[in-house]
C-alpha cells in the first residue's frame, strides 16, 4: 500500500500537471497538504482519487483537476485575503493559506467546527472559518481581494459579490442546465466582468439556485 505522500505525488503529476495547472505555489500547495485528513474518515483511502468525495448531501470536495484548474486561474498573490465560500472540510482553505496573505473560509455550523479544527491542525495559521449562510458571504472581514466559491452557482448571491475589492478577482462555476462553466471575474468600477476559464461540474450550492417560474 503506498504511503499518503506517494500518493499526493502522484496525484499532482497524473491529475494537476496534465491540465495545464503551472503556477508553482499550487503544485507546491498540492503537494504540501496533507488531504486524508481532510476528507471524512470513510473516505480516507480514497482521498487522492480523481472525483469529488462527498461530504453531505448535496455538497461535495471538488475533484483535484478542477481545483486546482480554478486555482491556478484565481492566481493568488502573497498580499490577497481571500473569502473561500463553501469551505467544506476546509482542504481549499489549507491550500489557500500558503499561497495568500489570509484567508476567511465561511461554512454553516454543520462543517465549521471541524474544519476550524483541522486547519488547527495541519498549521494553516493564517485561516480562519466563520459560520454564516453561504450566500451572505463574511462581510465583517471584507472586502476581499479574491473570492473562490466552492461549488457550483446558478446565480451569483449579490452579498458575495459586493464583498469583493474593486480590482479583485472571483471564480465561481456555473451551472447552465446540463453543462457547468467555470469563469473568472473582475471586478472594475463596482461591476464583475466574467470570462470563460473552463468547463467542470459539481453539485449547486444551497441557496445559490435560480427562481424558475411556473410554466404551463
Amino acid at each position: 500500500m503506498q504511503d499518503f505522500a506517494t500518493r499526493r505525488t502522484i496525484m499532482v503529476d497524473s491529475q494537476i500537471r496534465p491540465n495545464d495547472v503551472t503556477k508553482y505555489p499550487v503544485i507546491e500547495a498540492m503537494l504540501a497538504v496533507p488531504r486524508e485528513d481532510f476528507v471524512p474518515a470513510r473516505c480516507r483511502e480514497t482521498a487522492y482519487v480523481g472525483d469529488d468525495i462527498v461530504i453531505a448531501p448535496g455538497r461535495v470536495m471538488l475533484e483535484p483537476r478542477t481545483l486546482a484548474k480554478m486555482l491556478d486561474t484565481l492566481d493568488l498573490q502573497g498580499t490577497d485575503l481571500v473569502l473561500d465560500v463553501g469551505c467544506g472540510t476546509g482542504y481549499t482553505a489549507a491550500l489557500i493559506a500558503r499561497m495568500a496573505e489570509a484567508v476567511v473560509a465561511l461554512d454553516t455550523a454543520e462543517f465549521a467546527k471541524a474544519a476550524q479544527a483541522t486547519l488547527a491542525a495541519v498549521g494553516a495559521d493564517n485561516a480562519v472559518v466563520v459560520t454564516g449562510e453561504l450566500v451572505e458571504g463574511a462581510a465583517k472581514h471584507g472586502p476581499y481581494d479574491a473570492i473562490l466559491v466552492e461549488g457550483a452557482v446558478e446565480v451569483l448571491p449579490a452579498a458575495i459579490a459586493e464583498q469583493l475589492r474593486d480590482g479583485g478577482r472571483i471564480i465561481c462555476l456555473f451551472r447552465e442546465g446540463p453543462v457547468g462553466v467555470v469563469r473568472i471575474g473582475r471586478k472594475i468600477d463596482g461591476a464583475i466582468a466574467w470570462r470563460h476559464a473552463f468547463n467542470a461540474m459539481a453539485p449547486i450550492l444551497p441557496g445559490c439556485e435560480a427562481e424558475h417560474g411556473f410554466v404551463l
